[in-house]
């Protein structure tokens, strides 16, 4: 053949095939075979309405190609949707569902329409991976979506597949809810109104923002916005997010918010509105419990509208941030109130996670104990609950890091088994990884513990945890100006968060690798309003006291810490604990204490 003959193009590829069609025909070929025709149909039509073109329906299969991304997974999502709602008559056993699998990539194009080459052969392995009517597409499509897509992405790691070189990061489009189907190709405004059961997790359905600019041409502002909201939310794996499909059915409605809830099952609503004048924009939010109607959470943005994306991604990332750690702790305080909310095991998971934070922000010892026995109680309930095996790891993290055991050793390694077993579980999820590195960090594997939160981070950015963790992890590696731009990003995205004494931490402790002891003391005393309880905080306070020469700062503030954690001080100087990874920094420490009289006469670090 000619290579005028063959055209190479970037193309998105659409691969389908009926699970269990075999099944099927031998059961009722008449039957399976319209059932067929009905979905070639589907298939075509929405295929071409997405600016598709249909390459080939042999069989029981579809192959279709896209000029982009987004049409393929439109059309999918559109295709499932309907077949969904066709065959909901059906007997279980009998329904047609298809597994759709969508790749963008390098293709073969012949004169006559067809294609080849890999694009084909991954599109066609990723929908071999999918769930019977569930759709996998590849982290370039992933990539590819942005806030342009209705749909929430689960990143299911990389794949090996036959006959490809390298392995293919997969995602499976989570489309919750059978409103989906509404949204899609039904002509109606309407969801249907039955109360459906909360999950077992926390969860949130964001509606559309109302346009207050009283110009139509602003709606796109408003949606973009939320679009972004709900694929960034979708990134918390411990959060059930509803579709965007289904939340816009809202769009243009007054709505009863419990109500809402209700018909959509969800624990909280977030609502907000838009408005624009010129090149300033406010936006508000609030998040509303939606069984009580309680407000949790609520926040205005005024920003100036230079470049469009940047002012989304901005005021994205800032409701995201606040978002998450509101969500936490209003289960908690409804925990603390006897308002159960999730399954036993969950249940008892979130009471842990509850004295977990309550011992760390207390001081007291006998909290964490508790935590070990709820994260242990739930474990017994159900082995695959991730939070009770992250808490389990935590609990134990914190005893050592407080000295709250004198089995330093046996914690370690309950909190590195707890949080490896959390990574079997949950391999993809940021907390994961967020979990682990902490537990490394503290038994001193500082240089894999610190890629971990930093995976953590790079897999969801808009975790406030996670980056007031990777602050801190960056400043005790002695990375200064990264830590303190860090810290800074942090304070700004989640202003009001009680992981804020973190960043102050952080930058404390660039503050003391430059030697800058105005700045040290400025943010020591920050961290320690926050946290009083954390002893860290204290041993920078009394690093400034010493080498300024305030004996009576030094005094105070070791008085302080020998009533928290009296092992604290011999532990740094033991070795137990690095607060600075690198051996330079970490004498620097030793020489301040020593300066205070609590570092021992012959304390050094060794030069690794």
């Amino acid at each position: 053949m000619a290579e005028a003959d063959l055209k190479h193009r970037l193309a998105a590829i659409l691969a389908a095939d009926a699970a269990g069609y075999s099944r099927l025909m031998a059961g009722d070929e008449r039957g399976t075979v319209a059932a067929l025709d009905s979905a070639r149909v589907v298939f075509r039509k929405h295929i071409e309405s997405s600016q598709g073109r249909v390459i080939d329906m042999a069989g029981d299969s579809v192959l279709a190609v896209f000029e982009s991304a987004a049409g393929a997974v439109n059309a999918s999502l559109a295709v499932q949707a309907e077949l969904k709602a066709l065959s909901a008559a059906q007997p279980e056993d009998r329904r047609m569902r298809f597994r759709i699998g969508v790749h963008l990539g390098d293709v073969i194009e012949k004169r006559d329409g067809t294609v080849y080459g890999d694009g084909v052969n991954i599109a066609a392995r990723l929908q071999a991976l999918a769930e019977p009517g569930g759709l996998w597409v590849s982290d370039a499509v992933r990539g590819a979506m942005k806030s342009r897509i209705a749909a929430s992405f689960e990143d299911c790691g990389e794949q090996q597949m036959k006959n490809i070189a390298e392995p293919v990061r997969a995602h499976r489009v989570r489309t919750e809810t059978a409103a989906t189907t509404q949204a899609t190709f039904k002509a109606t405004a309407s969801v249907t109104e039955v109360d459906l059961s909360l999950p077992d997790k926390p969860s949130i359905a964001v509606l559309p923002f109302t346009n207050m600019s009283g110009d139509p041409d602003q709606e796109y502002l408003a949606d973009g916005m939320v679009e972004d909201i709900i694929t960034e939310l979708s990134r918390f794996q411990g959060l059930f997010v509803i579709a965007r499909n289904t939340a816009f059915t809202y769009k243009g409605r007054s709505v009863d918010v419990k109500k809402v809830a209700a018909e959509l099952g969800v624990h909280f609503v977030l609502e907000g509105s838009v408005r624009r004048s010129g090149d300033r924009v406010r936006v508000t939010a609030q998040l509303i419990d939606g069984q009580s109607g309680h407000h949790v959470w609520a926040e205005r943005y005024d920003e100036v509208l230079s470049d469009i994306f940047d002012l989304q991604e901005r005021v994205t990332r800032h409701v995201v941030s606040c978002l998450v750690p509101h969500i936490e702790a209003e289960e908690m305080r409804l925990l603390g109130s006897g308002q159960r909310r999730f399954r036993e095991a969950d249940d008892i998971a979130w009471r842990a996670m509850k004295s977990v934070f309550d011992a760390v922000f207390s001081g007291e010892a006998a909290l964490t104990m508790e935590a070990i026995r709820l994260a242990e109680l739930a474990i017994a309930r159900d082995r695959t609950c991730r939070m009770a095996w992250a808490m389990l790891s935590s609990a134990h993290v914190w005893r050592v890091f407080f000295g709250w055991t004198q089995d330093r050793k046996g914690a370690l390694d309950a909190a590195l088994l707890a949080a490896d077993t959390l990574m079997a579980l949950a391999p993809n999820d940021s907390r994961s990884y967020y979990i682990r590195g902490r537990a490394k960090l503290t038994a001193g594997d500082v240089t894999s513990g610190a890629a971990d939160i930093r995976k953590a981070h790079e897999l969801n950015p808009n975790d406030s945890q996670v980056l007031f963790r990777l602050c801190w992890a960056e400043a005790g590696a002695g990375n200064v100006e990264l830590a303190k731009e860090l810290a800074a990003q942090a304070m700004r995205l989640s202003p009001k968060d009680r992981f804020i004494g973190v960043a102050h931490l952080a930058l404390g402790m660039a503050a003391f690798i430059e030697r800058n002891f105005e700045d040290l003391r400025k943010w020591a005393e920050l961290a320690i309003q926050s946290h009083p309880a954390a002893p860290i905080r204290r041993v920078l306070m009394i690093a400034y006291a010493a080498e300024v020469g305030d004996q009576d700062l030094l005094h105070v503030h070791l008085d302080k810490l020998s009533a928290i954690a009296p092992d604290f001080i011999p532990s740094i100087v033991r070795g137990d604990y690095r607060p600075f990874f690198k051996p330079e920094h970490a004498q620097m420490l030793l020489d301040s204490l020593r300066k205070a009289g609590v570092g021992g006469s012959a304390a050094s670090v060794p030069v690794q």
